[in-house]
């Protein structure tokens, strides 16, 4: 029983930090892009703040219920005399989600203040570089998102 809600827990703040990603990133900018560059930019800022803060928590508890998981099936394994072989999708899933909240982190505590900083400042082409970073570090971490559950899914 415990071990299903933390892997419930565990689909649901990667559903809102993968989906998230997705709108923002496939919807969101596109639809921004006729805007003039400090509507844009002050808009993105924000609902950069916002979803950045919202993922913090999503992005620990899938680092933590993801080694959780791990570790009470290895338990239960061994606890009944087996040996556990890790299957290749949960090495995979553990390493690019690993790099995938490395690119979080740096596009929370490194990019984003930039883009901020910017936009308090009104200095346009810098924000709208900053911004491109943000972009690039979303686009990859969609790729990385994408790769986990076609991994995932495929080996089940």
């Amino acid at each position: 029983m415990l071990y299903g809600i933390v892997k419930a827990l565990h689909v649901l703040a990667v559903v809102l930090w993968l989906g998230g990603m997705v709108f923002a990133h496939c919807f969101l900018r596109p639809a921004l892009a006729g805007q003039d560059a400090p509507q844009r930019l002050t808009l993105m800022r924000d609902v950069l703040r916002r979803f950045l803060g919202a993922v913090l928590p999503a992005v620990l508890l899938i680092l933590l219920s993801g080694a959780w998981m791990l570790f009470s099936t290895a338990r239960a394994v061994s606890a009944s005399g087996g040996s556990m072989i890790v299957p290749p999708a949960w090495h995979l899933m553990a390493g690019l989600g690993i790099i995938m909240s490395v690119i979080y982190a740096y596009v929370r505590y490194v990019a984003y203040p930039k883009l901020n900083g910017a936009v308090q400042a009104r200095d346009w082409p810098a924000a709208g570089r900053a911004l491109t970073g943000i972009r690039h570090g979303v686009a990859t971490n969609i790729v990385l998102g994408l790769v986990i559950v076609a991994a995932v899914y495929a080996w089940h």
